[in-house]
């Protein structure tokens, strides 16, 4: 079998194309030039591993010889990862939005003009054949082709339409506004009129989780039905086939309203917003089933997911066995040879097996009975055994590449399980990933976003930084070591440097990075929460820890030049608006300062009085000397002192946590 130049990258999804007899190029400089010298246009084929639908225009079409033969005559075909390279899945997602007017996906298809990369046509998945009012592949190839040759003139004026539109978008085309935490209120105004009372989340099928959405509500759940609508919602989808009730962990997300039957791949990402959804679910209602999705979540990241480097890999695929959610799926027959009568009774009702079928002829696991009267012993039991007969099955593949972003979003939400349940695995865990990416992310004072067979690559991105210092926020409460507050200095005097867009908020990729035809400023949340507003969180809160005023003055200048945007679409922000709070409104913390061999008691101790309102940093006195000045005037007395603040301002310490200011909201 002939190899493209595909079959030197690192990435999975990559090498899964290098077979293929399309003539797949990386996204690089010989590439781009090649496109120049032949006069061709570019097809690029954005998607990733797990993408279920990537995978089948890839047996339809790219493993087709007549339709790679058209391909290869027609146009130079650059293949990328949309997961290594976010800025150039961003740019041309937006750029597919204003040519076609609605949203994009995976695969993205776009054709590009040769000499300036100018997208002047595209769309998603096209089947092999014409079906559904799509046209086949093969039409498409055939039409660009033509209108390449042809309408170069009509191409041409739409090209410069469409940079006029993308240069918009990089600079936020608006003269800023004044932030008003009126608008969270807003935006769950809006919330609630997506909100599906029946089955939770928002809008109809298709469902996804939407983990930054439901962090706002959880903090604001004393605001209107926040509350209602963020817990329904985890508790539905705990409930729901979006859940891996074996094995633990969600997929990406459901086709229907109900969340029962899911396309089957999983993404780290979800799983690591997901996990600190649930902890922070928790302390609102002591549900079962959100302990149970949380304790999965930790359990799935450890065992399938964490490398032996300590690094999470990305992503599991949909399909194993060639067929989309194999691995997961069971037959009545086989569950039947596999349990006792009381378990089966029991887990046949629990999980619907005595109804009818709900997926291509099988069954996909649900928890239909949830009344309570179902005999947990035996469902556990019968669990146990399903789990380990699903172990010995074809597993779906995956993804090994080390995301630092994603990575970072695990972390936090490992941190927080680790605090929610005193559980000191879930803190190896974190701290295992944590000291990769300092190991083989960071180097020279700068972060690469990948590391993938041994070697690290590619300039990080916002999101990378941001996620990252977020991560050390978490991993500060559950135990305080300064190296990790240096390291998120030096993150965020980066992301300050070389992200900075003058008239506020930051950039995606950095000054340094590959000129591209649009530098991307995102704003909104999509399937990952914004960069800006996870920047906001993280500049407002060590701004406040540590008394720097840049942190807090950039973080307002953030807002100010987003604010139009939030102003006029709230709900669509949350991540900003999570971020406003955390300037304008910020919560109380608290510094405990103890000798070295007291911390884990004292901390235990202080945080049950202080409540989980209250963020608790618990500092040993042996490391007074080393602490910025800021934390350093916090002194050390003679046993346990706890300085409480909210924003600049602190209050006179104490010494034990049933004093009278502890009380202070």
């Amino acid at each position: 079998m002939s190899r493209n130049r595909l079959a030197d990258a690192a990435s999975p999804y990559l090498q899964q194309h290098a077979g293929n007899p399309v003539e797949w190029h990386p996204w690089d400089a010989q590439s781009l030039a090649l496109a120049r010298e032949r006069g061709r246009p570019i097809l690029l084929s954005i998607g990733y591993s797990a993408c279920h639908w990537c995978h089948v225009m890839a047996h339809e079409s790219f493993e087709d010889p007549a339709t790679a033969e058209l391909m290869n005559r027609l146009f130079v075909n650059i293949k990328v990862d949309r997961e290594e390279r976010p800025d150039l899945d961003k740019i041309y997602q937006l750029a597919h939005q204003m040519l076609n007017n609605r949203a994009g996906g995976w695969p993205l298809t776009v054709f590009l003009t040769p000499d300036d990369h100018m997208p002047f046509f595209s769309g998603t998945y096209f089947p092999p054949e014409p079906r559904q009012g799509m046209p086949s592949f093969a039409q498409v190839l055939g039409a660009v082709d033509e209108a390449w040759r042809e309408r170069r003139g009509v191409i041409s004026q739409q090209n410069g339409q469409i940079a006029a539109a993308l240069a918009a978008e990089e600079t936020g085309g608006g003269e800023g506004g004044e932030p008003d935490p009126a608008a969270v209120d807003r935006a769950i105004a809006r919330l609630a009129d997506s909100f599906d009372v029946m089955d939770g989340g928002f809008g109809q099928a298709p469902k996804f989780p939407h983990g930054e959405t439901l962090e706002l509500l959880l903090r604001k759940a004393d605001r209107g039905n926040a509350r209602q609508m963020a817990l329904h919602t985890l508790e539905r989808m705990a409930a729901g086939g979006v859940r891996d009730h074996l094995g633990g962990g969600f997929y990406r997300y459901s086709v229907d309203r109900e969340w029962m039957i899911p396309h089957f791949e999983k993404m780290l990402y979800d799983n690591g917003m997901l996990l600190a959804c649930y902890c922070d679910a928790l302390a609102l209602d002591p549900e079962p089933a959100f302990e149970a999705s949380a304790r999965g979540i930790a359990g799935w990241l450890m065992r399938e997911m964490q490398g032996a480097d300590g690094g999470y890999a990305s992503s599991l695929d949909a399909d194993s066995d060639g067929r989309e959610g194999a691995f997961y799926v069971w037959r009545r027959d086989e569950v039947e040879g596999l349990l006792s009568d009381g378990e089966r009774e029991a887990f046949f009702s629990a999980h619907g097996l005595d109804e009818t079928p709900n997926f291509e002829g099988a069954w996909h696991l649900n928890r239909l009975n949830d009344d309570g009267t179902a005999d947990e012993a035996l469902l556990a039991s019968a669990r146990e055994k399903l789990f380990h007969a699903r172990e010995q099955r074809l597993r779906p593949g995956r993804d090994d590449k080390r995301l630092t972003a994603w990575n970072a979003l695990a972390i936090r939400g490992m941190a927080k399980a680790a605090r929610r349940f005193e559980q000191p695995a879930y803190a190896d865990s974190a701290r295992r990933a944590l000291e990769f990416l300092r190991n083989h992310a960071w180097r020279d004072g700068r972060l690469f976003a990948v590391h993938m067979a041994g070697r690290s690559d590619l300039n990080a991105y916002l999101d990378d930084y941001v996620y990252l210092v977020d991560a050390l926020w978490e991993m500060l409460q559950r135990e305080w070591r300064n190296e990790d507050l240096a390291w998120a200095v030096e993150l965020i005097e980066v992301v300050l440097k070389h992200f900075g867009d003058e008239s506020g908020g930051f950039y995606f990729t950095s000054d340094d990075h590959e000129k591209l035809i649009q530098r991307p400023r995102p704003l909104m949340d999509d399937a990952l929460p914004s960069g800006n507003g996870i920047a906001v969180r993280v500049l407002a809160r060590f701004g406040y820890l540590l008394g720097e005023s840049r942190y807090l003055q950039a973080a307002e200048g953030t807002l100010r030049g987003a604010w139009p945007a939030i102003a006029e679409n709230p709900h669509a922000y949350c991540s900003l608006l999570d971020g406003m709070l955390d300037l304008v409104a910020p919560a109380r913390v608290a510094m405990l300062r103890v000798p070295g061999e007291q911390t884990q008691a004292a901390s235990s101790r202080w945080s049950t009085a202080l409540g989980n309102e209250t963020v608790l940093f618990t500092i040993a006195n042996e490391l007074q000397d080393s602490l910025p000045e800021a934390l350093a005037a916090k002194a050390p007395g003679q046993g346990a002192i706890c300085y409480l603040c909210r924003g600049s301002h602190c209050e006179a310490p104490v010494t034990t946590p049933d004093e009278p200011a502890l009380d202070t909201p």
